[in-house]
């Protein structure tokens, strides 16, 4: 499938992207989104896991390949044969990053650490995305985001305190992983700048969540507090939480700010709770959010979920619904910022997926293509990038080192 014109602050920019499955994958997703030429390698015949996770289109084919490996280029390369290796230092000499998600040691067992690729390229900046980090005790543990969201503090707090932790529906601690080795990309790249030099970005799932939970290790620290499972709401912060509807839907209303709770008594026509002495401060709410809940539940039992969202958004009350997918593709604000596009397949159709995200003024990224077929690019790659001739390129596919075939681009 034909790519458009690669646009972003990252054009120019070469990632080779040797990770699986999500939290090395989206670090990539990110790069390419941004304009980098992203090469993926793959291993030969399989190709990534991912091909083959998540719910299919009406064609029974999975489609979160092409959200995640959206924009970027496939090789297949057999990273086990010393071929294979050789390959990848060449490609290495060429770029500007690497990214691995492998378990730590893997790349120095095939000869690809750090040490070596620096030494061919010492601008590399190479990334390395694990469960436990490269280091300490359980480096060499396997890692995945459930079991380090888990050992992160997330599960401990999410669900409701009488049954066991549950996990939001998404691979978070990957894309929360994810995200943090491409900010260290762009740290590194600041320091490349200075110094001529590349370096390791070393980031863990584990601690991608230990970096998302709040004042969790510091309130445990100065007075003991451990955070439990609290529901819907958080405990001391009120009003905050998902209201029944007259109509069966639930309608997320926050107010944990004296003037915004001050406006939603009012817009309850309630407006001496507002100066209730359970009430009227931010302390008081949390010691008594059960009760004032139940207030707030009595009243919007009483009205629709729209009608509720109206007046409350008249009111400058923060207010919504649970959206799912058919609630964001159809809501208006979701079509004004184009937060959602549709990235056409190259046969007619299209598929829809989030936007570009953040969005710059000057430099905006794009989306240039769905997630490629396994090895498409591979002869171009060896040709173009690496100089290999045609000799060669035919002894790699002869010897298994890389595919013979290219599969259809729809898989």
């Amino acid at each position: 499938m034909t790519q458009t014109e690669a646009r972003g602050p990252l054009k120019g920019l070469r990632v080779i992207e040797l990770g699986q499955l999500i939290a090395g994958p989206f670090c990539g997703q990110l790069m390419a989104d941004f304009g980098a030429e992203v090469i993926k390698v793959e291993p030969p015949e399989t190709g990534d896991a991912m091909r083959q996770w998540g719910r299919p289109g009406e064609d029974g084919k999975p489609v979160w390949w092409h959200v995640i490996a959206r924009g970027k280029r496939s090789i297949t390369l057999d990273l086990r044969q010393e071929e294979g290796q050789q390959v990848l230092r060449d490609l290495a000499a060429t770029a500007d990053v690497l990214i691995e998600n492998f378990r730590p040691g893997t790349m120095e067992r095939w000869g690809l650490g750090y040490d070596s690729l620096s030494a061919l390229n010492p601008r590399l900046i190479m990334v390395r995305v694990s469960g436990f980090g490269q280091d300490g005790p359980y480096a060499t543990r396997a890692g995945f985001a459930s079991v380090c969201e888990a050992m992160g503090g997330l599960r401990a707090i999410s669900g409701y305190p009488d049954r066991p932790p549950v996990r939001v529906g998404l691979s978070l601690g990957d894309t929360m992983a994810g995200i943090n080795a491409a900010m260290g990309v762009l740290l590194a790249l600041q320091h490349r700048h200075a110094s001529g030099r590349g370096q390791v970005v070393d980031s863990s799932i584990f601690e991608s969540v230990l970096h998302l939970t709040e004042s969790m290790v510091a309130e445990f620290d100065a007075g003991g507090h451990i955070r439990t499972r609290n529901g819907s709401s958080l405990p001391g912060i009120a009003p905050s939480n998902a209201y029944p509807a007259a109509d069966g839907r639930d309608v997320i209303i926050g107010a944990n700010q004296n003037s915004v709770y001050r406006r939603l008594c009012e817009a309850m026509g309630q407006p001496e709770l507002a100066d209730h002495p359970d009430y009227a401060d931010h302390r008081a709410r949390g010691r008594n959010a059960e009760a004032l809940d139940a207030l707030i539940s009595d009243w919007t039992r009483k009205h629709t979920a729209d009608e509720i969202v109206e007046r409350m958004n008249d009111a400058g009350v923060p207010v919504g619904l649970a959206y799912t997918a058919r609630d964001m593709m159809d809501d208006a604000h979701f079509k004004a910022r184009e937060a959602i596009l549709r990235v056409a397949d190259g046969k007619g159709g299209s598929l829809a997926m989030q936007n570009v995200f953040p969005r710059l003024s000057a430099s905006p990224g794009g989306v240039r293509g769905l997630g490629p077929a396994l090895g498409q690019d591979t002869q171009t790659v060896l040709s173009d990038t690496l100089g290999y001739d045609h000799d060669r390129v035919a002894a790699l596919a002869k010897s298994g080192v890389i595919g013979t075939e290219v599969e259809s681009s729809t898989t």
